[in-house]
């Protein structure tokens, strides 16, 4: 999702989480809330919406019969009680845990997909990242590029450090150690001929 400030005047101590919480409840469109800033969510492009689409089909269809589940980017993870976003894709494994302040916004996502976009790849690689390392259920990050057929896949070890793998032939396979799914590369991009 690309990332817009809301067009509401931001008072000096910025927004409450109270008040994200009825701005959200009330809104046609999407938020993203970081202590106190609020970001509309615009829409992606064609093959934004195409790769997160078949990554939640490939998700979905992986998973069907596991403990395990794939949301797409209308479910509201919450980082924290100061920070909410939208992924791409979720994947929520055992029973959906959600927030005190907001029912539907989940707290135990164990993967997260982001298909990154020139407007919004240097948040997402950094300070998004580093947000959603706050979740203690989260052990997995995945990049898709929509400029080339690239996908990144940041683990998170017994160790606790993060590792990273990278895919980019036509013949690989995404290996999603989380959740014990693999993914053809090329089921992520499909009907994507044409990389912008």
């Amino acid at each position: 999702m690309h990332h817009t400030p809301l067009p509401l005047p931001v008072a000096q101590t910025g927004y409450s989480v109270d008040e994200y919480l009825e701005i959200e409840r009330t809104s046609e469109i999407k938020h993203e809330y970081d202590d106190g800033e609020i970001y509309a969510m615009a829409g992606g492009s064609y093959v934004h919406n195409r790769a997160a689409t078949n990554t939640t089909v490939a998700l979905g269809s992986a998973l069907k019969g596991k403990k395990c589940f794939v949301a797409n980017s209308d479910q509201q993870v919450a980082v924290s009680s100061t920070k909410y976003c939208y992924p791409d894709v979720s994947v929520i494994c055992g029973p959906f845990k959600p927030s005190e302040e907001h029912p539907n916004a989940a707290t135990n996502p164990v993967l997260i997909v982001e298909v990154l976009s020139p407007e919004t790849e240097s948040y997402d690689r950094g300070g998004k990242f580093m947000r959603y390392r706050q979740i203690s259920t989260f052990r997995e990050y995945v990049l898709i590029s929509q400029t080339e057929m690239l996908v990144e896949v940041f683990y998170k070890n017994d160790l606790g450090f993060w590792e990273i793998e990278t895919y980019q032939q036509p013949t690989d396979v995404v290996n999603l150690k989380s959740i014990e799914v693999n993914l053809a590369l090329l089921d992520i991009y499909e009907g994507v001929t044409d990389f912008k």
